[in-house]
C-alpha cells in the first residue's frame, strides 16, 4: 500500500534542509539554505513563518536556554526568534571563505555537531566540527566533501554519519561522557541509482530515515541488517533531508529543493522545495537540544 504524500508549505526553497521537532514547543523548524533563511511550521495552527539571516545557513537546533543554535556561511551562531537577532559565536574555518557550514544536530549530551563544505563542492575541502555546551568548538574529522546526515544510536555507543558524495554512511564508536569517536566503518553502502544519502532521522525502534537527493525517495534502512524496510516515494527530485514531528513524532517532515532545476523540470515538480510530510506508520524518536 502506497503512502499519501502531504503538502504542507509550498515554500520553493533552493536548498530545504535541517529540519528538527521542538518538542517543548510543538514546532518544526528548518532553514533554505541559499535562501539564508530560517523557517518555522506550527501545524497547531498552520502557522509558517520566515526569519532572514543574511547569509547561507546549514542547519538550526533549539537551545535549551532559549532561543535557536545556527551553522552558517560565518560560523556557529545564536538566534533569537522572538527578536531575530543573530550573534555570531565562533567561525572555525574564518580562513576558508569559500566554505560554509551545511548539515547538523545535536548529540546526547546536547553538544552541537555540524559539518562544512564548499560552495563549489571541492572533494575533501570540508570537515566536521563540534561545538561543546561551553561553546568550544572542535575539529571532529577532516577531507569531507558535503557533510549531511548526523544521528546517534539509543543506546548513546554508536555515531552514524554521512558525507554524501561517498554513497556510505559511517559508524563510529561514540563515548558520550568526551564526544569522542573511534572505529570508523561502514555501515551502509548506498547504490548510485538511489540518489545520494543526504539528512537523515532516527526512529524509536533505532531504525535511520534517510534522504535521497537525486531519488525523489526517503528510504527507512535497517543498521543491523543493512536492509531497506520501507520506501516513501515523493513527487520532487531533491529530497533534502527529514525529520519526525507531531505531538507523537508520528508524522515524518520531508525537505527539498529547486536548485539546478530548469523552468522544464519545475514544470515537472510542482512541489519542489516544498515541507512534505507522510504518515509511515511508526514513532520517531525525539531529538536533542543545545545545552550551552
Amino acid at each position: 500500500m502506497s503512502i499519501k504524500v502531504e503538502l504542507v508549505v509550498n515554500s520553493q526553497d533552493q536548498i530545504g534542509e535541517g529540519p528538527i521537532w521542538d518538542t517543548q514547543a510543538n514546532i518544526l523548524y528548518w532553514v533554505d539554505i541559499m535562501g539564508e533563511k530560517v523557517q518555522s511550521f506550527d501545524p497547531a495552527t498552520n502557522c509558517h513563518s520566515q526569519i532572514p539571516i543574511g547569509q547561507a545557513v546549514g542547519t538550526v537546533v533549539p537551545r535549551s536556554s532559549g532561543g535557536l543554535m545556527l551553522a552558517t556561511q560565518h560560523g556557529f551562531a545564536h538566534l533569537d526568534n522572538e527578536t531575530h537577532q543573530l550573534r555570531m559565536i565562533h567561525d572555525p574555518e574564518n580562513d576558508l571563505p569559500g566554505n560554509r557550514f551545511n548539515d547538523g544536530k545535536c548529540d546526547p549530551a546536547g553538544r552541537f555537531w555540524a559539518g562544512t563544505m564548499s560552495f563549489q563542492v571541492t572533494d575533501k575541502a570540508g570537515s566536521l566540527y563540534c561545538m561543546d555546551t561551553n561553546q568550544k568548538v572542535r575539529k571532529v574529522l577532516e577531507d569531507v566533501t558535503v557533510s549531511n546526515g548526523i544521528a546517534w544510536s539509543h543506546d548513546h555507543k554508536t555515531m552514524y554519519y554521512i558525507d554524501s558524495p561517498t554513497y556510505v554512511v559511517k559508524s563510529y564508536d561514540y563515548d558520550i561522557a568526551s564526544g569522542q569517536i573511534t572505529n570508523e566503518r561502514v555501515l551502509l553502502t548506498i547504490p548510485s541509482e538511489m540518489g545520494a544519502p543526504d539528512g537523515m532521522a532516527l526512529d524509536a525502534k533505532g531504525r535511520l530515515w534517510i534522504a535521497h537527493y537525486g531519488g525523489s525517495k526517503v528510504c527507512c534502512w535497517d543498521p543491523e541488517t543493512g536492509h531497506i524496510v520501507q520506501t516513501i516515494e515523493t513527487p520532487v527530485s531533491q529530497v533534502t533531508a527529514c525529520a519526525f514531528g507531531g505531538p507523537e513524532l508520528e508524522t515524518l517532515y520531508i525537505t527539498s529543493g529547486t536548485q539546478g532545476l530548469n523552468a522544464e523540470q519545475l514544470k515537472k515538480e510542482p512541489y519542489a522545495g516544498a515541507l512534505l510530510s507522510v504518515q509511515p506508520g511508526c514513532q520517531g524518536a525525539p531529538t536533542y537540544r543545545f545545552l550551552g
